[in-house]
């Protein structure tokens, strides 16, 4: 697995705000440039942690723009795209591939508990969205309650060209990475971890060869992957053990509310507000998280200061 094409950890950039709600292009900047200080593989923007259900598509194009031109090819950069209409999602891919995105990623359509694509609908989706020729990700995630089988995955990899990752995020996540490697090893060049990695060291032990956790601490993460791909298992395991604590908190009691707070700690952005109607982090939890980090030398704790 280790001679696949995408590798090593590809977090989730925040989506910063100022007090006001107004977008923080400025402090976007910081994100990115901390993030790339963090010294990581890719970069991934737009996505549900970057808050991008709470974005206007005007926002989402500044954004888009911004990111890839402020980045300018310092790292790969992965633009979430996901959106119930194909049109919607096919105009973002073709935007994105236009402006130097490395990659898209995608759910499957869905709007809301109860629209959701069928599988025949799914596939002529990601069809579509080929045609803009440019690199897919398959974000298999709870949040669209869509089911996507072992059988689907593998066959919109073996007949859509361009489908070659797989951020797998579900429930029993490592089994399915093993089976979707299993069945559809030849045409698959990313299988990933998400959940902010909660799963992290079963899911590498499955054969997942990438990691996208939030922007919080990917400087921690980064050496379990590259230890457990350099057949360093031991050492892999023993960090992903030091660190679990954390991750359990951020992914159980933070979100996407954890990595706002500690950039804003660590000086990077001004404010880690969260547009309405998302419950900002109580005093309780902040604390809470401070004192797991702080048994951690974080580059975002200190980048600002």
């Amino acid at each position: 697995m280790n001679k696949l094409k995408y590798t090593g950890c590809w977090p989730v950039a925040p989506t910063p705000f100022k007090e006001n709600e107004e977008l923080d292009l400025e402090g976007m900047k910081r994100v990115l440039d901390c993030m790339i200080d963090q010294k990581v593989d890719g970069i991934c923007i737009l996505a549900n942690y970057s808050e991008q259900f709470l974005l206007s598509d005007s926002e989402r194009e500044v954004l888009t723009r911004l990111c890839l031109e402020h980045v300018d090819g310092r790292v790969p950069v992965i633009v979430t795209i996901s959106h119930f209409s194909t049109d919607v999602v096919f105009k973002r891919a073709l935007q994105a591939k236009s402006l130097g995105a490395s990659m898209v990623m995608m759910m499957p359509p869905y709007h809301g508990a109860l629209l959701r694509g069928n599988i025949d609908q799914t596939f002529k989706q990601f069809k579509k969205v080929d045609e803009a020729g440019i690199t897919i990700m398959i974000q298999d995630a709870p949040l669209s309650g869509v089911e996507l089988s072992v059988e689907l995955l593998v066959k919109m990899a073996k007949e859509i060209e361009n489908v070659k990752c797989f951020k797998i995020e579900c429930s029993q996540a490592a089994e399915k990475l093993r089976n979707l490697i299993k069945i559809g090893a030849s045409f698959i060049e990313g299988p990933f971890d998400g959940e902010e990695g909660i799963t992290l060291y079963e899911d590498l032990e499955a054969g997942a060869t990438g990691n996208m956790s939030s922007a919080m601490y990917p400087d921690l993460i980064v050496p379990i992957v590259n230890n457990y791909l350099n057949n360093n298992h031991q050492e892999a395991e023993r960090g992903y053990n030091e660190i679990l604590p954390l991750i359990n908190y951020e992914n159980r009691q933070c979100g996407f509310r954890g990595t706002k707070f500690i950039f804003k700690e660590g000086g990077v952005i001004k404010s880690d507000l969260c547009r309405q109607p998302v419950q900002q982090m109580s005093d309780d939890t902040k604390r809470g998280l401070l004192k797991i980090i702080n048994n951690f030398d974080l580059v975002a704790m200190n980048w600002g200061k």
